[in-house]
């Protein structure tokens, strides 16, 4: 590090490397160095408050930091992450994950303070969050029920047999009768994948529950999403029209890619990835092209263009997030992770945004401090509860 720096502006700092990384890896040289700094230099303190502002407002972009130097700052940060450390139950998790790091290298997000203090009071603004027990995935067939611990892969075939492979590779085969009707129910904290005997695939999320047949043996293939939330992907056979149905509306689809979301108590949603798709509500049917959502909320239905990625990539392990609100991203991981938050101590929390992209891991800590990084909050875990809250300013 240079020792001849003259700065004038907070502009003229974050054109300094080594500014940048004190504030994205701050390390024991580095704090040395730059508090020793300012000591020297306090009339830059308002101007070093300034470059700290504008970094976590406007995050790390390629106008500050040249692609090459991006790139060897991530190896570091994942070198850094990759080193095994022994922290206190009640240390807060300051350093980057892996996921976090690429999210910051690729978008350009909210950066964390080093100078960040740990949750002392327990009536300071909070959301709280509890992990739950993990239940059980369960395949019902002719009124028995059979319960996987692990995430599971469905098939069936024309024969009539289901495969089911569970996550840690064990195997379960049976035979079903193929005129009647089965259920796959996961947990939140849980995912599935299914193949229908047609060939159709179907991503199940966290808390969904299908119903299904072993066969399509009549003019239509229909199942019913009784809660939840699918991504699938219908094989094409245009003398058998597709159906899903809910409790609130019937979607049928003429050979397509599309998620549709129906949980209780939030909005209910198909987004239509390709091909083509019409919701019938009532009496009403509206038709959906590639790259529309149709949301549904309280007997109203809006229909618009979206990023279809941002409602799809659940399904390929991560979450891509736009200034979403804070409540909507806690509620998806909550889900996904199964996690219960109370918001009953927040007041201007929820009403943050992130965006960015979030990984999910099996490493429930690398999420959340992701989390933390992209909102410009703190996130401690202390046994079974996670705490956020505001950063120090």
């Amino acid at each position: 590090m240079e020792h001849d720096k003259h700065y004038s502006h907070f502009t003229d700092l974050l054109k300094d490397r080594d500014f940048l990384r004190w504030q994205l890896l701050p390390d024991e040289d580095l704090n040395k160095y730059w508090h020793a700094f300012f000591v020297q230099h306090p009339e830059l303190e308002d101007e070093r408050q300034k470059a700290i502002d504008y970094l976590r407002n406007e995050g790390l972009n390629k106008k500050i930091l040249p692609y090459n130097e991006r790139s060897a700052l991530l190896e570091k940060i994942q070198r850094s992450v990759n080193q095994k450390r022994k922290k206190r139950i009640r240390t807060v998790l300051w350093y980057a994950s892996s996921a976090a790091a690429i999210a910051l290298m690729v978008i350009g997000i909210t950066l964390f303070r080093p100078d960040i203090e740990p949750f002392e009071s327990p009536n300071e603004e909070l959301i709280i969050g509890e992990l739950l027990n993990h239940q059980d995935i369960q395949f019902i067939s002719s009124g028995e029920a059979i319960s996987f611990n692990h995430d599971v892969e469905v098939t069936l075939d024309e024969k009539g047999t289901v495969e089911i492979i569970q996550s840690d590779s064990n195997v379960t085969r049976l035979d079903v009768k193929r005129e009647l009707v089965n259920s796959l129910i996961v947990p939140y904290g849980k995912r599935s994948t299914l193949t229908l005997a047609d060939g159709t695939r179907v991503w199940l999320n966290s808390g969904s529950v299908l119903e299904f047949p072993s066969q399509f043996p009549g003019k239509s293939r229909e199942v019913k999403l009784v809660s939840g939330e699918m991504y699938v992907e219908v094989a094409h056979d245009k003398n058998k029209p597709f159906y899903v149905h809910t409790s609130d509306f019937n979607v049928r689809v003429y050979g397509t890619k599309f998620n549709l979301t129906n949980y209780e108590g939030t909005p209910h949603s198909v987004v239509l990835v390709e091909g083509s798709v019409s919701v019938m509500k009532d009496a009403a049917e509206t038709l959906l092209k590639p790259n529309e959502q149709l949301l549904i909320s309280e007997g109203n239905m809006e229909r618009q263009i979206v990023d279809v990625t941002r409602y799809t990539s659940w399904k390929d392990g991560f979450l891509l997030l736009d200034k979403t609100p804070m409540t909507e991203v806690l509620e998806q991981v909550g889900r996904y992770y199964n996690l219960s938050f109370n918001y009953e101590q927040d007041m201007n929390l929820k009403n943050r945004t992130c965006s960015g992209k979030i990984y999910l891991s099996d490493n429930l800590d690398n999420v959340m401090t992701t989390i933390a990084l992209l909102s410009a909050t703190k996130y401690e875990k202390i046994n079974d509860r996670i705490y956020i809250g505001h950063e120090s300013e």
